[in-house]
C-alpha cells in the first residue's frame, strides 16, 4: 500500500469559479496512472465521503492522455462569503493526500 500523495506528481485544488472547488491529481508516468486509475481507491463516492457530500455532487474525470484524475465538488461557502475560510481554495486537497492505494 502506498498513500495518493507518495505516488502522484502534483495533487491541488482551486476554484472553478466561485460556487465549485477542483482537484487536480497528476502522475508522472502511464504505469503509476494506471495502478491508481485501476485500484478504485479513488472515485466520486470515496471524494464524497471525504468531503461530506452525496456521491452525485461529485464530478469525477479520468484523463488519460495526461496521466491525470480531476474532481469538482460544490464549495461549502460561496467564495468570498464570511463563513468561506480559504478563498481561493488552495488547501482543500489536505484530506486527498491520505487515501490508501493498494
Amino acid at each position: 500500500m502506498a498513500t495518493l500523495a507518495s505516488l502522484a506528481r502534483l495533487i491541488r485544488s482551486k476554484n472553478a469559479g466561485p460556487f465549485e472547488l477542483t482537484f487536480d491529481i497528476m502522475f508522472d508516468d502511464e504505469a503509476t496512472y494506471h495502478r491508481v486509475r485501476d485500484s478504485g481507491a479513488l472515485s466520486p463516492a470515496v471524494i464524497g465521503d471525504l468531503y461530506g457530500l452525496p456521491h452525485d455532487k461529485v464530478k469525477f474525470f479520468l484523463c488519460d492522455y495526461a496521466y491525470a484524475i480531476k474532481a469538482s465538488i460544490p464549495r461549502p461557502a460561496i467564495q468570498g462569503d464570511l463563513n468561506d475560510s480559504d478563498g481561493h481554495g488552495g488547501q482543500q486537497y489536505a484530506p486527498l493526500m491520505d487515501i490508501e492505494i493498494p
